[in-house]
């Protein structure tokens, strides 16, 4: 569990805004959630949410204190282009990746199992998925995904992971993915928000 508490997202101000360089640092450390999976069948949603990352810093958002503003900021500078362009795009793929974890979490903490495996998280993590990604993928994507679904782990693996590797408790794991979630949950939400606000989501598939 250390993995994600060492590397919170901040609480968000009353007015959601999301500061930008403190976001794309806890969202580094993401791509090593990921690998707690354990399996490289996971590698593509790695990749989607590393590619996305790399995209949005590539674009320079230091130059803009808010997620917010660098919408905005596009939206001026590329006119009829945007949202299809720069870091707009890219934040909108890696906000879906972020989706993928935080619903892939909240369900876990939830609860959420397979009655015959209720130590297998393959319901929580085709949960995820379908609460996230896969509308926007096609049918090729959508067929690789299925059969990430199969390998997904068992609860009991995937916290030992979480927590570097260290014994603990399932229940004192779980609560501290509650805690994470807190600021987590709200991050995600405010960018979908602040998306929706500036009719930025573009539904195409991949």
């Amino acid at each position: 569990m250390a993995l994600l508490m060492d590397h919170q997202f901040r609480q968000l101000p009353a007015d959601k805004q999301v500061e930008t360089r403190p976001f794309l640092e806890a969202c580094s450390y993401l791509p090593y959630f990921i690998d707690c999976l354990g399996s490289t069948m996971f590698a593509p949603i790695k990749a989607e949410i590393t590619g996305n990352l790399t995209a949005v810093f590539d674009s320079n958002p230091g130059k803009y204190k808010t997620l917010q503003q660098i919408l905005e900021a596009e939206k001026d500078q590329h006119g009829t282009q945007w949202p299809k362009v720069g870091a707009t795009l890219a934040l909108m793929w890696l906000k879906r990746g972020l989706r993928f974890i935080q619903v892939f979490l909240q369900s876990l903490v939830d609860g959420e199992r397979e009655e015959a495996n209720p130590n297998l998280l393959r319901l929580n993590v085709t949960k995820a998925y379908e609460g996230s990604l896969m509308s926007y993928h096609g049918w090729l994507r959508q067929r690789l995904f299925k059969a990430i679904m199969y390998a997904a782990p068992y609860k009991t693996e995937f916290l030992k992971s979480l927590s570097k590797g260290r014994e603990v408790k399932d229940e004192e794991c779980l609560e501290k993915i509650r805690k994470f979630l807190v600021n987590f949950s709200a991050t995600v939400d405010a960018i979908y928000e602040a998306y929706s606000k500036m009719n930025a989501e573009l539904d195409y598939t991949v």
